[in-house]
């Protein structure tokens, strides 16, 4: 291959990449568009042209990356959920590395469930809403827990906890509940919920010895 021949492929896969950059950069835009209407308006608020001026893109993009609602509401679920994984498994992997104990961990959890929670939050639950009503939605819904069950099931193997991948439901399902609590009463902290799974985390070894 000559060297203008090897110029011209190495400026086409750059301008492939800069495109591929941007598409990714649309959807992103897009979908967490998406999130901030969902979280403030409910899903009923989600709309084509109001969507495209909130992300800022043409109307006809929009519609080019996500042809259908569902698909739309099942990749922002899920993009949601992304975010929040990687963020819960950089604080197990600390808290693996330090060896901790019970009541560490469990103090942990009610500090990073306590503050304000922001729309994307609002939305993952509206999200979750319409999976009970749209079987399409439903998938993704069981990815969402699925993603937290083996967040929660890895920081129960770190401090020993027996059968750790079924109580990782539970601790799910708890902090979920505290997490509904607070968002129906405005509550600015998780109270209790330290108490709870140390409770919980004793009960369940005590039960294996």
């Amino acid at each position: 291959m000559n060297t203008f021949a090897s110029a011209s492929k190495a400026a086409g896969g750059g301008a492939a990449e800069n495109a591929a950059a941007q598409t990714g950069d649309t959807r992103d835009r897009i979908l967490r568009a998406t999130l901030r209407v969902i979280g403030e308006h409910g899903v009923e608020a989600v709309s084509n042209r109001r969507l495209a001026k909130e992300a800022g893109v043409a109307l006809g993009s929009l519609t080019y990356h996500f042809p259908s609602q569902t698909e739309l509401l099942r990749e922002s679920l899920l993009l949601y959920v992304n975010d929040e994984v990687a963020r819960l498994n950089e604080i197990a992997a600390v808290l693996r590395e330090s060896q901790p104990n019970v009541e560490t961990v469990a103090a942990e959890v009610e500090r990073l469930a306590s503050g304000e929670l922001g729309p994307e939050a609002v939305a993952e639950l509206e999200l979750h809403l319409q999976a009970s009503r749209d079987p399409a939605l439903q998938e993704a819904s069981a990815r969402c827990f699925a993603a937290y069950d083996d967040v929660a099931a890895a920081a129960l193997q770190a401090l020993g906890i027996p059968d750790a991948e079924s109580n990782a439901r539970i601790v799910v399902a708890l902090i979920s509940g505290m997490a509904i609590r607070r968002l129906g009463t405005g509550q600015t902290d998780a109270t209790g919920l330290a108490t709870a799974l140390v409770t919980l985390f004793r009960g369940v070894q005590a039960a294996a010895e």
